[in-house]
């Protein structure tokens, strides 16, 4: 009996064990879980991870990951991402088996404010220009528009200058204030890739905003730009990345970028930069700083070629907030591009007929349309003249009046006429008047004639005058969106997700609409 009753309490001590034993390890795990969470996170925001909802975790689409398999690229090697403002395109560039980066997706954007040229100041609804590194703390999984990124404005450099600003993302919604705005389909594929990015081990990912591709035309139709010299200096690490395909180090100091900085072949020590002090002694590697050398040399030279052949500089904009993919405003009733390449013609007609990357909400807010006339551009860019249509009017009507007449005179012995004295000459300008011609003897007698003949009617009076404006065109119909969304946003690749598509064009809001909705986390 006592052998039995000690047995029992053996074995409830060993149960004991076990359990406490148990307890303990699963405390240990989660207190393990949660400190992985909060290293890989970060601790200036207010989400514990990547992914913390069913949002932030959507995989990345079969079609993508295939397209990675044909490029030589794994899910989770690294990224880097570069946009333009004018060309209104995000590229996602990935690194591929062999070291170096290739394009992976070029993604149009939806809405981006403000003008061409770097961010300055809080509240001038500029979206940020230059290098800008992203960790896994500037994601939020929890944004107010659905996904987002925090782009890191403002940087060391932006810092030495002075120039403040805070909360500039990339998200979605298609709403923008200072940011760049994307679908919510979008977005939620380029957090994916970021995530899977950080979870491949990479630290940060590069975030290189410029205001268009960096090509000899563009840098030529924009030379009398107040932002030139800062174009010039990001225009380095642009050319270091199209050389080498490998993501430039960057570095700051005197006030300047500086790209692939390196000890000197003597120093025991690596140079340390300070954005605002003088620049350490340091070296380029020779075979990175000869090939981008030799790019400079040769985009110069043709910059030179398009100025000296009179290539014309972009018009001045203004009143134009930020711009818009093509691919979006063919979707919007009165859609402009804005300060973003746009489209004419059939152009536009085919991109309207065609899906839109994502879902267009109903509080978007397009950029103005450019409404500056045409008076007020360069002496040497053609002038279209309004009063065209008007002039084949007057001249059909001249040849048809003068015919009459020129017969009748030349019957009369009046002698020959006239027909293009009775038309003005084209006008070359709204506000030129020509000067009068001299009358014919055609135009002679048929003045006489109308003077006595009764119940005559002088077509001539009915010109309409120089500079009347047209008739409106009709306004198209809008096309009511469904309010509603659903929660997770399927691929943009094949145009998937159908129903989330905008078949139609949504309803252009005021731009208050937008700043009422605005929260301080995006």
């Amino acid at each position: 009996m006592l052998q039995r009753s000690g047995f029992a309490l053996l074995a409830r001590h060993v149960v004991g064990s076990i359990l406490n034993s148990r307890s303990l390890a699963r405390a240990l795990l989660a207190s393990v879980a949660l400190a992985a969470s909060i290293v890989l996170a970060g601790c200036d925001t207010d989400q514990v991870s990547l992914a913390t909802n069913a949002k932030a975790n959507q995989p990345v689409s079969p079609k993508l990951v295939a397209a990675m398999g044909e490029k030589d690229m794994d899910l989770q090697s690294p990224i880097l991402i570069r946009l333009f403002k004018q060309e209104a395109e995000l590229e996602i560039w990935k690194q591929t088996r062999s070291g170096q980066f290739a394009l992976l997706k070029t993604y149009p954007i939806c809405r981006w404010s403000g003008d061409l040229g770097p961010k300055v100041r809080e509240g001038d609804r500029q979206a940020p220009e230059g290098f800008y590194s992203i960790n896994p703390s500037q994601m939020n999984p929890q944004s107010a528009y659905y996904l987002s990124f925090n782009t890191g404005f403002p940087n060391a450099f932006d810092k030495a200058l002075g120039r403040t600003g805070s909360q500039l993302m990339v998200h979605g919604d298609c709403s923008s204030r200072g940011c760049y705005a994307m679908t919510d389909e979008q977005i939620a594929e380029i957090y994916s890739l970021g995530r899977e990015s950080f979870f491949g081990g990479q630290k940060a990912f590069q975030f290189q905003a410029y205001p268009f591709k960096m090509t000899p035309v563009n840098m030529a139709k924009h030379r009398n730009n107040p932002n030139m010299a800062f174009w010039k200096m990001i225009k380095e690490g642009y050319d270091h990345f199209e050389v080498t395909r490998q993501e430039p180090k960057v570095d700051f100091c005197e006030k300047k970028y500086v790209f692939d900085a390196a000890k000197a072949p003597d120093a025991k020590r690596d140079p340390v930069f300070d954005a605002s002090a003088k620049c350490p002694a340091y070296v380029i590697p020779e075979d990175i700083a000869s090939a981008v050398r030799e790019k400079e040399q040769r985009d110069e030279a043709e910059y030179n070629k398009l100025v000296a052949k009179g290539t014309p500089v972009a018009r001045m904009n203004t009143g134009i907030d930020g711009g818009m993919n093509k691919v979006f405003a063919s979707k919007i009733p009165e859609g402009s591009t804005g300060l973003s390449e746009g489209a004419e013609g059939n152009t536009l007609q085919m991109l309207a007929m065609s899906k839109a990357p994502g879902t267009i909400p109903g509080t978007v807010n397009p950029p103005k349309p450019n409404l500056e006339p045409a008076a007020t551009a360069p002496r040497e860019e053609p002038v279209v003249a309004v009063a065209a249509p008007a002039t084949n009017t007057r001249v059909a009507s001249a040849e048809k009046s003068g015919g009459f007449f020129s017969n009748l005179g030349r019957k009369m012995g009046l002698g020959s006429a006239d027909t293009t004295a009775t038309t003005s000459p084209p006008q070359a300008t709204a506000s030129v008047t020509p000067a009068p011609a001299t009358p014919s003897t055609a135009s002679r007698l048929k003045a006489a004639v109308t003077r006595f003949v009764p119940g005559h009617h002088d077509a001539s009076k009915d010109k309409p005058a120089v500079g009347t404006k047209s008739a409106e065109p009709a306004k198209p119909a809008e096309t009511k969106v469904a309010a509603t969304r659903p929660a997770l946003k399927p691929s943009v690749n094949d145009g998937a997700g159908d129903g989330t598509q905008m078949a139609g064009a949504a309803p252009v809001v005021s731009s208050n609409s937008f700043d009422s909705r605005f929260g301080a986390v995006k």
